[in-house]
């Protein structure tokens, strides 16, 4: 990719419950749609970071990611810190990528109840 920058591309989720199956659908679902919203290739993914929401314990998101073909790419789990009154059930992604996107026209993905946590991005 010729004239290509690291970036680094965000993205949240919400879950309804605390499962596995849950955090594994919602996990791929927003993984899939940060990589379509940006034209991403596989080889673009330099590594994922994943956050969760401390209610959130049944299982890793790098995990999910691994089921839809993130297992060649560097892939870490961390909690969030317990804020009181911050959102539950939240899966949240950093995503470094080579691109050739402006960092005003990468397109940050919110979905579920997490549309709420970053109104200010460009979607």
């Amino acid at each position: 990719m010729s004239n290509a920058v690291v970036r680094a591309l965000r993205g949240a989720t919400s879950c309804d419950e605390d499962t596995v199956e849950e955090i594994t659908r919602v996990t791929q679902e927003l993984l899939l749609e940060m990589m379509e919203r940006n034209d991403l290739a596989h080889d673009d993914v330099i590594s994922v970071l994943f956050t969760t929401s401390p209610d959130l314990t049944s299982g890793f998101p790098a995990a999910a990611a691994r089921g839809v073909g993130f297992g060649d790419v560097p892939l870490i789990c961390a909690s969030e810190i317990d804020v009181p009154g911050a959102a539950e059930l939240i899966v949240r992604i950093m995503m470094h990528v080579y691109t050739t996107r402006a960092r005003d026209d990468m397109h940050h993905v919110y979905l579920g109840r997490a549309v709420s946590l970053r109104d200010d991005l460009p979607g």
